[in-house]
């Protein structure tokens, strides 16, 4: 397993070098464009299948539906996670899904490349400027309009959060349509946001309610993570001990990853769910949510939950979860008291 990651990570490097130029000749748009009206059929390419970086996604198609109203959108993505994110979005038209493991599947792998020439779109977006698939997919789509999802010089000089991978992408096509002639408006980027329903939501409150069988206010932790970014044992058990001696009047719940593992040994109240949007849903009824820099924190930033994400190898500039009293943690820059005394301002506010 761990060979397959570092072969992987030495793939991804050496594509990213060959593809890095890829779109640099069309950062300026080739073409007018006479009305926002024009743009009816959009592709958003992020051949990538983790959860997180499909929720990372939620706000450019929210950005986009409310740029162009009447536009449907295509995903090219991996594996099955974006139908789940995006099952209650009734803008996405197609997900055009690459197979997990494309050696294993080469035919349907090159069925999904020749759906997206077969398809001719206004406008096309890389999702992620640092995915070869990303930038190749964005060159071989037939489209009027490209964004490739280089930086601009203007953006890094005009907003501080430039780099955050769900942000760029949004302040780039920004930056393209002031090219075409319309206003680089100032509005606030839109946040992460699953899009539950309200029956969903509903649900959500009952399976909480039945776990902790009382009133009181509920902090929820998540004690995965993948690799390098997940802490200790003893890590997580020194911060829960602590966490139930500063909030004794709160319900304390842990969320369980699909392993149905726990970093504390399920000390606490525990749920288990393979549902993405059942998570989300117990989530948006809990007063904060803890956990390492993970999917499952930025699907809880999509319940549109205040939600701390702890950080030790990932940027928090490129990662961190924002909007509602979010906030990232560097636990090799701050203390344990550091972190209690943010938790405390976010649950007091």
């Amino acid at each position: 397993m761990n060979i397959l990651f570092y072969v992987n990570k030495l793939r991804t490097k050496i594509m990213g070098r060959l593809t890095k130029h890829i779109g640099q000749s069309q950062s300026k748009p080739k073409t007018s464009l006479h009305s926002l009206n024009d743009i009816k059929k959009i592709l958003i390419c992020r051949p990538n299948q983790r959860l997180g970086n499909q929720l990372l996604l939620t706000p450019l198609v929210q950005e986009l539906t409310n740029t162009f109203p009447n536009c449907k959108i295509d995903l090219f993505v991996k594996g099955n996670v974006a139908e789940a994110v995006f099952k209650n979005y009734t803008c996405i038209d197609t997900i055009i899904k690459l197979p997990r493991k494309p050696f294993n599947h080469l035919i349907k792998y090159g069925l999904c490349w020749l759906k997206i020439k077969s398809k001719r779109y206004d406008l096309v977006i890389n999702g992620d400027k640092n995915s070869s698939s990303g930038r190749l997919s964005t060159k071989y789509a037939k489209a009027t309009h490209k964004v490739f999802g280089d930086i601009h010089q203007n953006t890094e000089k005009t907003y501080q959060d430039f780099e955050h991978i769900s942000k760029y992408p949004i302040y780039n096509l920004r930056h393209y349509l002031s090219e075409l002639g319309y206003a680089d408006h100032q509005k606030t980027v839109p946040l992460l946001n699953i899009n539950l329903s309200d029956s969903e939501i509903a649900k959500g409150k009952i399976m909480l309610r039945d776990k902790v069988n009382n009133d009181k206010k509920t902090i929820c932790i998540y004690t995965n993570a993948t690799r390098d970014k997940c802490y200790s044992e003893n890590w997580w058990e020194t911060f829960y001990t602590k966490l139930k001696t500063a909030y004794s009047d709160y319900n304390i719940i842990e969320m369980l990853p699909v392993e149905n593992i726990s970093k504390i040994n399920f000390k606490a109240p525990h749920i288990y769910s393979t549902d993405i949007h059942e998570m989300a849903a117990i989530i948006k009824q809990t007063s904060i949510f803890i956990t390492a820099d993970n999917g499952i924190m930025h699907l809880a930033s999509a319940s549109l939950t205040p939600t701390v994400g702890f950080f030790s190898v990932t940027h928090t500039r490129i990662y961190e979860p924002y909007g509602n009293k979010s906030i990232a943690i560097n636990t090799n820059e701050t203390s344990i008291n550091d972190w209690f005394e943010k938790i405390d301002t976010i649950l007091n506010s």
